[in-house]
């Protein structure tokens, strides 16, 4: 039995311009998993991102190029790590 193994798609690059603290864009975005007028967060390939501020809307979004364009007052910006996958050996040595 053989199988054939799906290519994977190439990896999005991810980069932000924040201009004025009142308009962010961005690239490499994979999912948005929250949002509301003061958090918005982004799922990206360098880990979740947390968006904090006033008036927070999302103006464009396509997450087929991995586009979002976001305006409002932006406080914060933070990241979470991506979870590291495999047991407590790989984690500890690997």
């Amino acid at each position: 039995m053989s199988y054939e193994e799906k290519p994977r798609p190439p990896a999005k690059f991810h980069s932000l311009k924040l201009e004025g603290r009142e308009k962010l864009e961005l690239s490499g975005v994979d999912d948005v998993t929250g949002f509301d007028e003061s958090l918005v967060i982004l799922t990206t390939n360098l880990g979740d991102l947390s968006i904090r501020g006033q008036q927070l809307h999302i103006e464009r979004i396509d997450l087929e190029s991995g586009t979002l364009e976001l305006r409002g007052h932006i406080q914060d910006l933070s990241y979470d790590e991506p979870a590291r996958s495999g047991g407590l050996w790989s984690r500890l040595f690997g």
